[in-house]
């Protein structure tokens, strides 16, 4: 059998560029396999939230900021092993 693919064959082949980075798809815990619980950890964070006081004196928020001084963690959600390098391309994936 001849494995040459013709000239009409070869016209119809797309080439696909894959990423050069880690990862290529999904992330998953190298330490225990999880791919799907994950938490971000993050450090000395302030938390600014404006309110309006209601007619009744309840309160209800308008806005509300964060500001992050500290240090950024990405950790595995099953048993806490840090994935921190695979941050960015999580944050990418945040929809």
């Amino acid at each position: 059998m001849d494995n040459r693919i013709g000239k009409e064959q070869a016209r119809s082949v797309q080439k696909v560029q894959l990423p050069l980075h880690e990862p290529l798809g999904r992330i998953s815990c190298p330490r225990c396999g999880n791919s799907v619980n994950f938490v971000e950890q993050l450090e000395s964070v302030m938390v600014t939230t404006t309110y309006k006081q209601n007619t009744d004196g309840s309160f209800t928020p308008v806005e509300q900021n964060s500001d992050t001084y500290g240090e950024m963690s990405f950790l595995c959600g099953e048993c806490g092993y840090d994935l921190t390098p695979f941050h960015a391309h999580f944050r990418e994936m945040v929809f």
